[in-house]
């Protein structure tokens, strides 16, 4: 079945799809590598990944090499690129590449040994892209503490803060999930035509421009509509940048760190997030006009974003898609420590490119993202991505990323009291995301997720239960409530927090990789939408409540939790090859497995403590 996908796969990436196909000015000109007819092995996604170099002898690969140099405005760079390229060839064993002089050794030997080595602009340009990943949480916070006084500004609540009426508790969730809504559902969609016309560079200075005026202007509203409009657009911003910076630190940081660099965006995300809720408690004194700066403030790290891109290199890669190679090598040495280096970097990800096209040249945009849903072991790559992004809402995490500050100031806290309740929730969530850095690649993806969704279940609960304590009050009955919460932070850090997007990013082949994170990235930010509208009226006394509220997102995680065990697969430590033997195999035949070998091996090492049992394989492959 399997093979027969790829077949299928394979057959329509060669015949093409009409208007959906590569424009001609995104083709390598002369490319030896896209007319190889050399048999491919038996995947598509293994067939990109898998040196194309390793394909023909050293003598052909440093010719084609010179070759490319010298038919791309890149002539006085021949002998360096042929060099480059018998390296990227053999990358091990440099030390028998005798057409490499003395300091390109030096330099290439370095790199090996200093895995976190660059030159100042490459980590110019990822520390540049971290703050681009705290925008988001620095954008969702500032309208968290807005939302303690906002509404009575424009009459949507009392004094008190009791709304005025029952469409209040809708506007001001509409206020909220907005920013959300248009993300997925607009920012997210538009990001591939931006892109194309505009660069990298270009698509996160207008995003970054975008995300810089929207919360000063929502800071200078007069009214509910007003505010809505402002973040209406400040969402397709935010889906849009969301979607390309990823991209961009991705295509500049070397293959030896780009993985962490996924897991970093997750952490910076939370950071964001705590100087968000820093920022609320700074501006809290400031009376009327409190909201509005902590609206406002959200303008900080984008304008940073603004400022410093410009002096940041576009993507080689996408220089090398519009054929524009001689800047593309030119931006790839600014970023490399040697020249040798940026050589090597920048053909062999021209070889890729050129392998991609051969392979799927011919799909399109929208082609590639059916293929999402239509294709088996994309399908079910797809189902565990869909899982682990729809799961990040369900669990609840986000009920108090957006309205802690109005739960804890609900529950008897002053608007102060909630404001630094809110900040170590924030503080917290840094913290607990920093060892999942280090677990994710060795407890592994789904079972920290297993693990971590029953205890926010538990923990949740506990939260809303302790708001029924009838005979406590002040200080005894409040602390309860947020030593819950914390602890249910701690377990959103340990596991699906950084997971989601990890997961996300490393399950789809090469072709459908933008693809298939833009549906996740959709499915992220719409249910974000969704929870961010729904949680002010549920919480009312006359629908749930809070302690309903909290119970029924408690209940929501066990459902998470049976949809994890049911549709995501381990990937710890798999290369591609191995990821597309695990999603090769049918949903019944993984179901089985888990429940009639892993489950018994669970039950038996943890529970009836059989120390000397061994585990069986975290994954099984469709030839098992």
């Amino acid at each position: 079945m399997a093979e027969m996908d790829e077949k299928i796969l394979m057959d329509k990436a060669m015949e093409g799809n009409g208007s959906d196909s590569v424009s001609q000015d995104e083709v390598p000109k002369k490319s030896e590598y896209l007319n190889d007819t050399t048999e491919r092995r038996g995947s598509v996604a293994v067939n990109i990944i898998e040196n194309p170099l390793k394909r023909k002898v050293p003598r052909e690969v440093l010719d084609d090499a010179r070759s490319f140099a010298e038919g791309n405005g890149l002539t006085e760079y021949g002998e360096l690129f042929g060099r480059a390229a018998l390296v990227a060839r053999n990358p091990e064993a440099i030390d028998t590449i005798e057409e490499l002089t003395g300091p390109e050794r030096a330099a290439l030997q370095y790199e090996r040994e200093h895995k976190w080595h660059g030159p100042k602009m490459m980590w110019f340009t990822v520390s540049l892209c971290a703050i681009g990943a705290a925008t988001q949480g620095w954008d969702q916070t500032g309208s968290n503490g807005a939302n303690l006084s906002f509404p009575v500004e424009f009459g949507l609540e009392d004094k008190d803060g009791n709304a005025v009426n029952d469409a209040a508790f809708w506007i001001v969730g509409l206020v909220n999930a907005i920013i959300f809504l248009t993300a997925g559902l607009i920012g997210a969609w538009i990001v591939d035509p931006l892109n194309h016309y505009f660069g990298r560079r270009g698509e996160i200075f207008l995003t970054a421009a975008c995300l810089t005026a929207t919360p000063i202007g929502s800071a200078f509203t007069h009214s509910w509509q007003q505010l809505f409009a402002a973040r209406f657009v400040m969402g397709i911003g935010i889906g849009a940048k969301n979607a390309t910076v990823p991209i961009f630190s991705a295509e500049v940081a070397p293959a030896r760190i780009r993985g962490a660099l996924v897991m970093f965006w997750q952490l910076w995300v939370v950071i964001g997030i705590f100087l968000g809720f820093a920022a609320n408690v700074i501006v809290k004194d400031t009376g009327a006009i409190s909201w509005r700066l902590q609206l406002g403030s959200a303008f900080i790290p984008s304008f940073i974003l603004l400022c410093g891109i410009w002096f940041c290199p576009e993507s080689p890669r996408w220089l090398m898609k519009k054929a524009r190679y001689a800047e593309g090598f030119r931006s790839m040495s600014r970023i490399r420590a040697h020249d040798i280096i940026a050589a090597r970097d920048f053909y062999y990800s021209y070889v890729l490119y050129c392998e991609e096209l051969r392979v799927g040249g011919g799909m399109g945009y929208f082609s590639r993202l059916a293929d999402c849903f239509r294709i088996p072991r994309i399908r079910r790559a797809n189902y565990g991505a869909s899982t682990v992004m729809i799961a990040q809402q369900m669990c609840g995490i986000n009920i108090i990323s957006f309205y802690s500050s109005t739960i804890f100031r609900n529950v008897g806290y002053d608007s102060t009291q909630a404001l630094y309740a809110s900040l170590g929730y924030g503080a917290i969530q840094v913290v607990s995301t920093i060892p999942t850095l280090f677990l994710i690649d060795t407890k592994g993806r789904r079972r920290l997720c297993l693990i971590t969704f029953p205890l926010m279940c538990i923990f949740l609960l506990a939260a809303g239960l302790s708001l029924l304590n009838p005979i406590q009050t002040g200080a005894a009955k409040l602390a309860p409530i947020v030593f819950f919460v914390y602890l249910f932070t701690i377990c959103y850090g340990l596991g699906e927090g950084p997971v989601a997007f990890q997961y996300s990013a490393e399950v789809f082949p090469t072709i459908q990789r933008e693809q298939g994170m833009a549906w996740a990235v959709f499915i992220n930010n719409f249910f974000a939408g969704v929870l961010s509208l729904t949680f002010p009226r549920m919480q009312a006394p006359d629908v749930m409540g809070p302690t309903g509220a909290f119970g029924f997102y408690a209940g929501l995680n066990l459902i998470a939790w049976f949809m994890i065990f049911c549709f995501v697969r381990e990937t710890k430590q798999l290369t591609l090859e191995e990821l597309d033997q695990v999603f090769s195999v049918p949903t019944s035949k993984f179901l089985k497995y888990e429940l009639s070998v892993r489950v018994p091996w669970f039950l038996k090492r943890y529970f009836l403590f059989r120390r000397n049992l061994v585990e069986p394989p975290a994954s099984i492959g469709k030839d098992q």
